[in-house]
């Protein structure tokens, strides 16, 4: 993001200080990661400035007038309402959006776009600022709501699934009777929000027979699926071929469909494009390579999306071995809210190499000693990147899953592969 802020010109000021309020700003946007007790907060509010979150900045700013779609779910809303975005491109529509990565198709994570077309918001359930506890989304209030799954996350602000699922259903409640929820099927949780009341059309997708859309793959790999859309009228369907893979990147494209042709995209057409599309940075990001083993950047940190990932990887992977990065940085994973799920998310990796750095509250020792010879434990940078390199093969391929940089682990991986492999 700095990156992105000092290309518009937008100047920079590292750390928080009373300072930084002098001159005085006509306004001060306060980012959800603040709290009481930070130098710059405690001066802000002694100062008597007008202050809001970013969230209800954008709400007043910049959704007002707009047809705006809220891409939510615990998974995959980077992707989602990167794919969403690019079909009403694709469309001709110019929209906004603001998304949580780079979705390398338009190379920034926002725009405002025309202001007669949709405007595409990557729509969090985690909490506002210190002063409103209630989630992001909330904020929005969106034309079309895309509930893309639901389940236990951000163990440090949520006691418990049934509280998220009462922030989600707050979202359903800003829905006007005009717009659509997009809803995933096969997801107990988002139909339990349901229950708790909808005034707005529910619109199925996923891949039962029933759903209004339904998602077919046709390879193992789910680099290429049918789409059908049932309607009152009859069926369309149609067939993507993209570089994607992974059934959970194929749900993202069909729930993305959906919604762009909500806002009058054509189904064809819109498949096409899928075919142009290029996953947002650190969604399986290839990094380098380095005598055929893949380096590559994941944003994965649930236990889930582990899963989702390395499973695709592992279709798409028809030689050489699959080696799992994995750095538990998130809240959730810090306080090992969801510990007893991560053995299972790694099932289709051939080695798994852990780091525990000091930030994290629980012993990873007990969690790697079920998985055998086939787990690293280490708790030093260099000592992981050593373990990694001394393990890879040409046609393997390393994959490196943190929300986090994790201390630049994929430059020091490629450089200790150049270097091993340099004779």
């Amino acid at each position: 993001m700095s990156t992105q802020l000092e290309a518009a010109g937008i100047a920079l000021q590292e750390g928080y200080r009373a300072e930084n309020l002098s001159p005085a700003p006509d306004l001060v946007v306060v980012g959800n990661a603040l709290s009481r007790g930070n130098a710059e907060v405690e001066a802000l509010l002694n100062s008597g400035l007008p202050y809001t979150s970013g969230a209800q900045w954008l709400a007043e700013y910049v959704l007002q007038g707009r047809k705006v779609i809220a891409v939510a779910g615990t998974h995959g809303k980077t992707t989602t309402a990167s794919l969403l975005a690019w079909l009403l491109e694709s469309s001709g529509l110019k929209p906004g959006f603001l998304i949580g990565g780079v979705p390398r198709n338009f190379g920034v994570s926002a725009r405002l776009g025309e202001a007669d077309a949709p405007f595409v918001v990557e729509a969090d359930e985690y909490d506002t600022a210190f002063f409103d506890k209630r989630s992001k989304f909330v904020h929005y209030r969106p034309d079309i709501a895309l509930l893309n799954n639901l389940e236990f996350d951000h163990a440090d602000i949520f006691p418990d699934l049934a509280a998220i699922e009462r922030q989600f259903h707050h979202l359903v409640r800003t829905v006007p009777g005009k717009g659509k929820l997009l809803v995933a099927d096969d997801q107990p949780a988002l139909q339990r929000v349901l229950e708790h009341g909808a005034w707005t059309p529910v619109v199925h997708f996923g891949t039962h027979a029933q759903s209004d859309w339904q998602l077919v793959l046709e390879r193992d790999d789910a680099s290429r699926f049918q789409v059908i859309h049932r309607t009152s009228g009859g069926d369309e369907d149609a067939i993507v071929d993209w570089l994607l893979n992974g059934e959970y990147n194929a749900r993202n494209a069909l729930g993305a469909l959906a919604a762009a042709h909500a806002c009058g995209a054509d189904l064809a057409r819109s498949c096409a494009a899928l075919s142009r599309f290029e996953s947002p940075k650190r969604r399986q990001e290839v990094r380098g390579e380095v005598n055929g083993i893949q380096v590559i950047d994941d944003f994965a940190h649930h236990p889930t999306a582990i899963a989702a990932t390395l499973g695709g990887l592992r279709a798409a992977t028809p030689r050489g071995r699959l080696l799992a990065v994995i750095e538990p940085r998130s809240n959730t994973m810090r306080l090992g809210a969801l510990k007893a799920h991560l053995n299972d998310s790694v099932a289709a990796a051939d080695h798994v190499f852990w780091y525990q750095p000091a930030s994290i509250d629980w012993s990873m020792q007990a969690l790697i000693e079920p998985q055998g010879e086939r787990t690293t434990l280490c708790d030093h940078m260099d000592e992981l990147v050593q373990a990694v390199v001394s393990e890879a093969a040409p046609l393997d391929r390393i994959v490196v899953m943190s929300n986090g940089g994790f201390g630049g682990i994929h430059e020091r991986l490629l450089k200790a592969l150049k270097a091993r492999w340099s004779t």
